[in-house]
């Protein structure tokens, strides 16, 4: 007992004696603390604990009983199981990486007159009127992340957003009132749109399918999600894998005003762009296009 309590304590002060080492067991706390987070309440833990679980079994009965092969396999199976643990955790770790990658927006308030501003408005209008109809919505507003990928799966619009097209997209006996709209700033995009569900069990064993699909489309990327219940006309919002439920047209507008942004960095980049095209077009202007005839002074 004295041996293992001098061990420890010669450990700690040979810890506390170089700063830096505090500071590497603080980063790889944080860096397993993270990752379990991520994990938590998804499929993944459970396949996680599984692996602990034949891990050390496999350890104790090998020391135990002197097991050969089995100590040979758990020793050699450590380069295997950090393979596979990639592979089976590819969507959590897709989502960290998406999380750590978005740049972050400046919290202001849109105006209403501003584009952001009456997309905010005809959702709000358009939300309220669906709720009153009872009729089933999911509408995805894309952000930082591009959601092409999914837009594929449904039928291209590329349509003006106005209140009577949400309208006529969800009306119930309409061929794309199932899927989802996904709306990139002013337009929607396409509408009928297949989502990936939440494997998240922690409060959403009792939703439906379009608030399971609007948390797990938010879970993946930066996306907003505006829903509205069939079954009980309740508006809903999903944003970063959670969902604020029982909401009317007022209170979705302050939140939209709060969380949406319209896809900035690639607004930016365009606004950058442009004095390249005009530099090139100035440039170019002097040789004229192939085939077309140069006007004369």
């Amino acid at each position: 007992m004295n041996e293992l309590t001098q061990f420890v304590s010669g450990s700690t002060l040979r810890l506390l004696a170089d700063p830096r080492n505090i500071l590497d067991i603080v980063l790889i706390a944080a860096f397993f603390y993270g990752l379990l987070s991520l994990i938590h309440g998804t499929t993944g833990i459970t396949i996680l604990r599984g692996i602990a679980i034949v891990y050390l079994v496999g350890a104790v009965l090998s020391n135990v009983f002197g097991l050969t092969t089995v100590s040979w396999l758990v020793r050699n199976s450590v380069p295997v199981l950090s393979v596979a643990l990639v592979v089976l955790f590819a969507p959590e770790l897709r989502r960290a990486l998406e999380q750590v990658g978005r740049p972050s927006g400046v919290l202001t308030r849109p105006a209403a007159n501003t584009p952001v501003g009456r997309t905010i408005e005809v959702l709000a209008s358009s939300a309220r009127r669906l709720s009153e109809l009872r009729w089933g919505a999911l509408i995805v507003l894309e952000r930082d992340t591009g959601l092409g990928e999914y837009v594929e799966t449904g039928t291209r619009l590329d349509a003006a957003l106005t209140q009577e097209l949400l309208l006529n997209v969800f009306f119930p006996h309409a061929p794309l009132h199932d899927g989802a709209a996904i709306v990139r700033g002013e337009r929607i995009l396409a509408a009928g749109c297949l989502l990936p569900l939440t494997e998240t069990t922690r409060g959403a064993g009792h939703l439906g399918t379009r608030h399971r699909a609007a948390i797990g489309i938010s879970e993946r990327t930066d996306a907003v999600c505006v829903v509205v219940s069939e079954e009980t006309g309740q508006i809903s919002i999903a944003n970063n894998g959670r969902m604020v439920r029982n909401l009317d047209d007022e209170k979705l507008r302050k939140v939209l005003q709060v969380i949406y942004r319209p896809p900035a960095q690639r607004a930016r980049l365009r606004q950058l762009e442009a004095p390249a095209r005009g530099l090139v077009r100035w440039l170019m202007r002097p040789f004229g296009r192939r085939g077309e005839a140069q006007p004369h002074a």
